[in-house]
């Protein structure tokens, strides 16, 4: 459900609070909304998109579908991943639960549409952070910092680094900002762009494409499910901090997601998700801190 359906749905119980607006002793009470979640009574503030969420008692969120670690979709048809365990956390947090969730496949192209349409209450989706989508949604975060690298065949010993990309083949996704970097900063190389990272698997297998380039932990995941056919070269050439998007201007949203960010790096749930995901593979990350950045 999108944050103006789940609005709706929530008015009843504005309504309602608003007839109890006073205690016995004629002081105001505080303006929140009380919803019951699944570990007892929460409050949000009246008309806020958590208050919303909560009393729709589902929520709508855009992630990959195709980036193994991160987003996959499993054979069951719900993804899974890091970027979902933190979706998950989130929605129990507002006191979702796991099959009250709907997720939509969200490529790099339509994350801010699908933000800004209402298709989906927030992203989480491998975002990176940065100062061009802040004009278009915010972001809570980071809760994760990656860094651009390249993918190469296992045999290949021609690049090594980004400087050994003029006249190579580079396979990345529109929309990225592997993509946007590459364009910007390696104008020799021959950028090709797909909808998602996994278009670019098939082409590097039979040598249309040379290298493929986005995110250190979206390569990593796709390495270690290729049975020794990739290897990611080099060092992270970039930094990525990855956020939770949402609606430009909801910022009590993003606050209140910073709000459970923090919450989790401290009492261990963030590396506990870590752990059962992406930290099967790659090594423990360092806690990423939080950007209460101002519009």
């Amino acid at each position: 459900m999108n944050r103006n359906k789940a609005a709706i749905a929530a008015l009843g119980v504005v309504a309602a609070l608003g007839l109890t607006a006073c205690s016995s002793g004629g002081d105001p009470e505080p303006d929140v909304s009380d919803t019951m979640g699944g570990d007892g009574m929460m409050e949000f503030a009246e008309g806020s998109t958590m208050a919303a969420l909560a009393e729709a008692g589902t929520i709508t969120i855009g992630t990959k579908f195709d980036q193994p670690l991160f987003g996959l979709l499993a054979p069951s048809g719900t993804p899974e991943g890091f970027d979902v365990e933190i979706g998950k956390i989130i929605a129990g947090e507002l006191g979702i639960p796991e099959d009250e969730i709907e997720w939509v496949e969200t490529v790099s192209a339509n994350r801010e549409p699908f933000i800004q349409d209402g298709t989906v209450d927030m992203v989480v989706a491998t975002y990176t952070i940065n100062d061009a989508r802040k004009e278009l949604i915010s972001f809570a975060g980071p809760y994760y910092n990656a860094g651009q690298a390249l993918m190469v065949l296992s045999d290949n010993t021609d690049i090594t680094g980004p400087d050994d990309l003029s006249g190579k083949n580079v396979c990345s996704v529109e929309g990225s900002t592997p993509a946007q970097n590459i364009a910007e900063n390696y104008p020799d190389a021959n950028l090709s762009l797909f909808g998602a990272y996994t278009d670019c698997l098939e082409p590097l297998r039979n040598g249309q494409v040379d290298v493929v380039t986005t995110d250190n932990v979206i390569l990593a995941g796709y390495v270690a499910e290729s049975e020794d056919a990739f290897k990611v070269v080099g060092e992270p050439f970039t930094e990525e901090p990855y956020g939770i998007g949402v609606a430009l201007d909801d910022t009590e949203f993003r606050m209140w997601i910073n709000d459970v960010l923090e919450e989790i790096f401290a009492d261990g749930r963030w590396l506990e998700a870590w752990n059962a995901t992406a930290g099967t593979v790659l090594p423990e990350p360092a806690v990423p801190t939080v950007d209460r950045y101002e519009n």
